[in-house]
């Protein structure tokens, strides 16, 4: 609430009949930071369904930083050696101006006493609106190039300042994290007093966890390493697979998937409507955009039969989690003597089943390490 009121969100007005008022809810929950260190937070969110398109918001879309631009963006600080930093915005959603005429309950819990029927009209941004993200991503945009920092034209979300002696600080923004890095630690400082000033700012220090991911480094060696260990713990844990015994390979040979192994009678169907196939195969993905490239042309495979999954399917993505049982560990690392970009190609033989189709692949490294791949 104390964010809330210095952010000067809404102000108090009578409630008029014309008008479409939004409820809201109270979130509360844990966060686990890096080091084990866990924090209380509490978020006003406002029950956005209840907007109307052309009325309450228009545009909605904004970016977040890209998978690729991150991990080139480290391959290009472990071996230039580069300071990285990390920092979080406080409430980022508030900072956001809202275009629209916007009214809202009062919070439960704190109505202004004797004005309970009065109605908040919104004059900032709050999570939960469908514009929110968009607003506060034009106005952090705007700021990063008032103050001399250029865009990128491949991620809006990649921000790159040059100094006339060499130096150069890049930013990325995913929602409200950013990584800062640069070749002069003093021009660093110097930023995180400019966005200090602008918004509620919290400085992290070195970077050691984004995104659910594991940052550790030497560098001494030059050389970083990208891990998801706990997410794919956690992922096991959600699906049962933590005490399943593991295998060696994405996806064993005995796997000749096809859309005649989907449910065909009425008891099938009903089962598998019980198996959380879609589910699990979001999670999958995650990793496998993240750190997992090893794991992309099977999770491809499976990724086929959502429409109409059967059993075999089902022990296909069980395989998958198997895998990563034993391979939990794994991690990319970057570093090394430069920064080349090279590609590889390479597609099987007819190898979908149902139409006879080839399955092309690519992948290319950045310091040869796997930054972008597809099939």
């Amino acid at each position: 609430m104390l964010s809330l009121e210095e952010n000067q969100t809404w102000e108090l007005v009578k409630m008029s009949a014309k008008k479409k008022v939004l409820q809201n809810k109270w979130i509360f929950w844990v966060k686990q930071e890096a080091g084990g260190v866990q924090r209380y937070k509490a978020r006003l969110v406002v029950k956005g369904f209840g907007q109307r398109e052309g009325i309450d918001f228009h545009d909605i879309f904004a970016p977040v930083v890209k998978m690729t631009s991150i991990r080139t963006i480290l391959s290009i600080v472990a071996v230039k050696g580069l300071y990285l930093e990390q920092l979080d915005v406080k409430t980022a959603f508030l900072d956001g101006d809202l275009e629209e005429e916007i009214y809202m309950r009062q919070p439960a819990g704190f109505e202004v006493i004797g004005k309970e029927s009065w109605v908040c009209k919104l004059k900032r941004s709050l999570y939960g609106l469908k514009q929110a993200p968009r607003q506060w991503n034009l106005k952090f945009d705007r700021f990063m190039l008032d103050i001399g920092f250029a865009r990128s034209n491949a991620d809006h979300c990649v921000y790159l300042q040059r100094f006339n002696n060499g130096d150069y600080i890049i930013l990325t923004l995913y929602v409200d994290d950013m990584l800062v890095a640069g070749t002069n630690m003093k021009k660093i400082d110097d930023l995180k007093k400019r966005l200090a000033n602008q918004f509620s700012m919290k400085d992290l220090g070195e970077a050691k966890q984004l995104l659910g991911m594991q940052l550790t480094r030497d560098k001494k060696k030059k050389k970083l390493w990208l891990s998801q260990e706990g997410y794919v713990k956690k992922v096991l844990e959600r699906f049962n697979m933590h005490e399943s015994k593991a295998v060696t390979t994405t996806l064993g040979s005995q796997f000749k998937l096809s859309k005649e192994q989907g449910a065909k009678s009425d008891e099938e169907i009903d089962h598998m409507k019980t198996v959380p196939y879609a589910s699990a195969i979001g999670s999958l993905m995650y990793a496998m955009v993240s750190t997992r490239p090893d794991i992309a042309h099977a999770v491809g495979v499976v990724s086929r039969f959502m429409k109409n999954l059967g059993k075999e399917h089902w022990e296909a993505v069980k395989w998958i989690f198997r895998y990563l049982k034993g391979t939990s560990d794994y991690c990319l690392c970057f570093g090394g003597s430069n920064i080349d970009v090279k590609g590889f190609v390479d597609s099987d033989h007819a190898g979908d089943r149902d139409n006879g189709r080839s399955t092309s692949g690519y992948v290319f490294t950045v310091g040869g390490t796997a930054n972008q791949l597809g099939f």
